[in-house]
């Protein structure tokens, strides 16, 4: 038996058999010119998840670049996107990692966000150097902890993928002058956004502990209609 599941693709576009705990909150988005569906997307709190934190990092990491905004006044900023955004996670996904058994993997992005943001803070207001003149290292390496535990607790290899691609924007940062920032801002976002509009790769299913027989049913007939490829999003 491997530990990743090696009879789902790595990613895959979405697909419309969904399981009972992430059709809860599910957000469909849909626009038509005429008869013509030009638009047809759905999200899940999952997926809603990471696009709230791809918005979020963009609008941090670009202001950093861009905006003649004292050090001291997007510290600030920061911080409240930042809360902001951990609260709308825990808010977003507490159903679906109780279900999955995977509320571990929650509390670690939580810690890693805190920490990430009060390291911040202190190193803006009581001028620590060295964290300050590494703030994007510091970024990507939280975010690339936090994916390789998702990897490990989901099982999946697209996550375990992006930890690798964050600790290679590590790599590569030195290179970049003063565009850090920025690129910063471009890898961690986009990986993001990436993930909220894809299917990625998973363990099998799990006896869930929290559903009801029916609701569990429910969930074995889903997970049959995944396996035909006509239940591919289109």
């Amino acid at each position: 038996m491997t530990f990743f599941n090696p009879v789902e693709p790595i990613i895959r576009r979405k697909q419309e058999a969904l399981d009972f705990q992430d059709r809860q909150g599910l957000l469909s988005l849909e626009m038509k010119i005429g008869q013509k569906t030009v638009i047809s997307v759905f999200y899940t709190r999952i997926d809603q998840v990471f696009v709230l934190w791809g918005l979020i990092c963009a609008a941090i990491f670009v202001t950093a670049q861009f905006a003649p905004i004292s050090w001291v006044i997007q510290a600030g900023l920061w911080s409240v996107l930042t809360l902001l955004g951990t609260v709308g996670m825990v808010v977003l996904t507490h159903f679906w990692v109780k279900v999955e058994g995977l509320r571990w993997v929650l509390f670690c992005w939580v810690a890693l966000m805190l920490s990430g943001v009060a390291l911040t803070d202190l190193s803006i207001f009581l001028s620590w150097g060295q964290i300050l003149m590494n703030l994007c290292p510091m970024w990507l390496g939280l975010s690339a902890i936090g994916y390789i535990c998702t990897g490990i607790g989901m099982r999946s290899r697209a996550f375990t993928l992006a930890s690798l691609v964050h600790l290679l924007g590590i790599a590569v940062l030195p290179y970049l002058g003063s565009w850090q920032f920025l690129s910063t801002g471009i890898v961690i976002a986009a990986s993001l956004l990436v993930f909220a509009g894809v299917q990625w790769d998973m363990r099998p299913p799990i006896q869930y502990e929290f559903l009801t027989p029916e609701q569990k049913r429910f969930n074995e007939q889903q997970y049959r209609l995944r396996q035909v490829p006509m239940y591919v999003k289109a």
